[in-house]
């Protein structure tokens, strides 16, 4: 498609320039530090990942191919969606009056309403190929367990999810919208699992977080041999269906007759973040000169305010060892409304990123993240999720800097979602219900304090 010069506002790809594979960074970014089994501390081999995950999407996790094909059954699936618009936010500009130019990835036309099918619609064929009949999974937000569920409903199959107890009692639309899927969704900690019950004897009050839901959807998988395990996010396979965002980025920014100067998406676990930003990484590597930029929130400073250590990905220690930033695994976020940013741990991937200075990242609270959502509905429509709120907050910093001193840099972002099940959170914004949080240092380090021996 043309480009209607300086009036075009958004810039689509014909489903036939749709990615037929997906990006492997593990070809370009030699030797990432492998899981580790927690009991032997040696690195993990497939067979003590196949009680949870099927062996295509091992063969994924390990992967140095640069290119993996994605298989004709997941692409017609994303043909519902996909490709996903990139948008000019020119309203947006003017209102800052910034001589940046401001482009948005929008992920939030899925049927689910965010990223998270790309990498749902693929776990859930593999698991089908494998004649799996059940998953189980944890979700925070909601974004990832609704997005499973509707995959699982494309092909056949079960799904339990835990949702964090907090984002339970906070969003029960999305707790409809897994169950409007066929899904079964419980508040997590919960009575189903012995992981939970645990938790529950020892706090009756817990909310939840995304460390005690993994616990119960893992034990719950191990139990049954008909039923795997699903992971939004942090792992490489997870990160790797996410790189079609990316790529057709490039695709529609080359409509523009653009190049980024800096890249931003939310970062909790990592998939947004790595989808949107792994195939410019590797321009990056090849030269090009591109900030990339991960934003997490204060109360969960997992990149900013953590340590480059192996931890356990949940609570209860029940999952390998990965080698990532974390804020250990104890760590219990506060009660913020970007459910889906309150994972202690950031994806491996994305860690040795920032440990290498490929990327930089900065936390943000939680009230000048929703000005800047308030203001981007005012000017370009869309109500973001609280979560991809944190990506147009740090946008709109950068295209401020512009205004000072007069650059005209092109800054991509990711919008992740819509927030159109988040309307209680604006609502306390509001109503000047939202407080911002900082954990003391001792809490975190108290936190830290309980990082495994193995690896470190």
């Amino acid at each position: 498609m043309a480009s209607n010069g300086d009036s075009q506002t958004k810039y689509l790809l014909s489903e036939a320039e749709m990615p037929t594979a997906w990006y492997n960074l593990q070809a370009d970014l030699p030797n990432p530090a492998p899981p580790l089994h927690p009991g032997t501390g040696q690195p993990i081999g497939p067979a003590d990942l196949a009680p949870l995950f099927p062996m295509a999407l091992i063969e994924q996790e390990v992967s140095t191919e640069r290119w993996i094909e994605i298989p004709e059954e997941v692409q017609a699936v994303y043909r519902l969606w996909r490709p996903t618009p990139l948008y000019r936010a020119r309203r947006l500009e003017k209102a800052l009056g910034t001589p940046a130019r401001i482009f948005y990835k929008y992920e939030g036309t899925s049927p689910a309403g965010s990223h998270k099918p790309n990498t749902a619609v693929a776990q859930a064929y593999y698991n089908k190929q494998e004649g799996i009949k059940r998953l189980t999974t944890e979700t925070g937000a909601g974004q990832w367990g609704s997005a499973l569920a509707m995959a699982c409903a494309f092909f056949g199959l079960e799904l339990k999810v835990y949702m964090v107890k907090v984002s339970y009692e906070q969003k029960p639309y999305r707790r409809a919208l897994m169950e409007a899927w066929g899904a079964t969704c419980v508040p997590s900690p919960s009575t189903d699992t012995e992981s939970g019950r645990r938790i529950l004897a020892a706090d009756p009050n817990s909310r939840g977080s995304l460390g005690i839901a993994i616990s119960e959807a893992v034990e719950d998988a191990a139990s049954r041999d008909d039923t795997h395990y699903s992971l939004g996010s942090v792992l490489n396979h997870v990160l790797l269906h996410q790189t079609v965002i990316g790529q057709e980025a490039q695709k529609q920014l080359a409509m523009a007759d653009a190049e980024p100067d800096i890249i931003i998406g939310c970062a909790g676990g990592g998939s947004n973040f790595a989808g949107l930003s792994f195939p410019f990484v590797r321009e990056k590597l090849q030269g090009k000169e591109i900030r990339i930029v991960a934003v997490e929130p204060a109360a969960c400073p997992t990149l900013t305010r953590g340590v480059y250590a192996y931890d356990f990905g949940d609570t209860g220690q029940m999952t390998p060892l990965l080698k990532m930033h974390t804020l250990g695994h104890s760590f219990m976020p506060a009660a913020i409304h970007a459910g889906g940013l309150r994972y202690h741990g950031m994806a491996p991937l994305v860690s040795l990123l920032y440990e290498q200075g490929l990327i930089e990242a900065v936390a943000l609270p939680q009230t000048k993240v929703f000005e800047a959502a308030v203001q981007f509905a005012r000017t370009e429509g869309l109500v973001p999720a609280p979560e991809s709120a944190h990506a147009v907050r740090a946008a709109i910093d950068e295209a401020l800097r512009c205004k000072e001193t007069g650059e005209a840099k092109t800054i991509l972002f990711g919008l992740s979602g819509h927030g159109n099940f988040d309307m209680a959170a604006y609502e306390a914004y509001f109503a000047g219900q939202l407080m911002d949080y900082a954990h003391p240092q001792e809490e975190i380090e108290a936190a830290l304090a309980g990082l495994p021996a193995v690896g470190n």
